[in-house]
């Protein structure tokens, strides 16, 4: 594993970045980048990890993430998750989803795969996202399942929040609960049977802004290198993938992506 430290630079010369590396991007017949929570965090977005604050700072994020939190209180639930959607939608791509994005019209073939829950990546310009942990943007039903239509944005919460009643569902009366995968729940089977074929498919991998301990999902970086893939890590901090990466960025990805693209399609000119 190649190891490249960014410590506290804010920017990296194109040097850096090792020319096996940019061959094997060059070469590549098909990308997987799989995206984490801190992708999401370089446009502002708090993850689970960081502090809670107003109404919701006496609670523990991932208490609030289970189904048994909101059958005991649906309001609290629902409020904090209406918060949260409202810090995405409050956001904006910054140059790693950018890159990302860009990098569908320099390769033959592009999957991008996510752990996170808001629209980012589709607003940078990405398409057939697989969110594996499904969508702030796309509440459904908790009694039938059936899609609903976000509803209409909150104003801004200085306190950080409040606890709102969550909407009736049009279709069978039930009440609508967040479009996203609670813990202990199941994975959307579809985006996970299609993440792990493209993890078995692809020659290389980008794993960025992931912690490599949620499962099953932190298992598609290891499904691709044992399919023979190359794996390119892109993170601030020491992660369980690191003795597996092929070549690993320690630094934001808003910094590496943009490098590493100017780096091997200097005439592309699709880094931001």
């Amino acid at each position: 594993m190649h190891e490249y430290d960014l410590g506290k630079h804010m920017n990296m010369n194109n040097t850096a970045i090792p020319q096996v590396l940019i061959t094997t991007l060059q070469q590549a017949t098909h990308v997987v980048v799989f995206t984490g929570a801190g992708v999401s965090a370089e446009s502002g977005v708090p993850t689970f990890r960081d502090a809670q604050t107003g109404l919701w700072e006496r609670f523990d994020a991932e208490q609030l993430a289970t189904i048994e939190a909101f059958l005991n209180d649906k309001e609290l639930v629902w409020g904090w998750y209406e918060w949260r959607r409202m810090q995405v939608m409050r956001a904006q791509p910054n140059p790693a989803h950018l890159s990302i994005a860009a990098l569908a019209s320099l390769v033959p073939k592009l999957t991008v795969i996510t752990q996170n829950v808001d629209d980012l990546h589709e607003r940078a310009g990405s398409a057939q996202v697989l969110h594996l942990h499904g969508s702030l943007l796309s509440p459904r039903c908790f009694d039938c399942g059936q899609a609903c239509t976000p509803p209409i944005a909150i104003p801004d919460e200085p306190a950080g929040g409040r606890r709102l009643s969550p909407p009736i569902c049009l279709h069978c009366g039930g009440t609508v609960r967040p479009g996203v995968v609670w813990f202990g729940e199941e994975l959307p089977v579809r985006e996970l049977r299609r993440a792990n074929a493209s993890a078995k498919d692809c020659d290389l991998l980008f794993s960025i802004g992931t912690s490599s301990l949620v499962y099953p999902a932190a298992e598609i970086p290891n499904l691709a290198k044992q399919a023979g893939a190359k794996i390119v890590q892109i993170n601030p901090e020491k992660t369980p993938l690191d003795t597996d990466a092929t070549w690993s960025f320690r630094g934001p990805a808003g910094v590496v992506l943009p490098d590493l693209l100017s780096a091997a399609y200097p005439e592309g000119g699709c880094a931001p």
